[in-house]
């Protein structure tokens, strides 16, 4: 991918993520880490959420949900912020990880209504 992929993704990246993290994640990137930071930069957020087809408070749905779904409670944190950025209420997260539970189970939305409580809570 050319040069111009990573450079919207970042773009896409910090907007959707914020300054902060992007700056600790490249901060904390190392000759060992160096080849995922580039592929999630070019691939995730300089392919794919740069796409047209849906916006970001829709990708943001999706994320939330996936991520739930899977139990990957490492990345929901950031990505409820992510949401928040994008411009999903809490009303509205509360909404997908409920919608969630329904498919996905109750125990893994309950685990991601902890993690979301005090970020949301934070952000008001």
């Amino acid at each position: 991918m050319s040069d111009e992929t990573y450079d919207a993704g970042m773009e896409v990246r910090r907007e959707v993520l914020g300054d902060d993290h992007v700056d600790r994640a490249v901060a904390n990137t190392t000759e060992f880490t160096e080849p995922f930071q580039d592929f999630i930069t070019r691939s995730a957020w300089g392919s794919v959420w740069t796409r047209d087809g849906i916006d970001r408070r829709t990708r943001s749905c999706i994320t939330l949900a996936i991520l739930t779904a899977l139990g990957r409670e490492n990345e929901i944190a950031m990505h409820v912020g992510a949401a928040l950025r994008n411009g999903l209420t809490s009303d509205e997260i509360a909404e997908v990880l409920l919608h969630t539970a329904v498919y996905a189970g109750v125990p893994a939305a309950n685990a991601a209504f902890a993690i979301a409580k005090p970020i949301i809570e934070e952000s008001q």
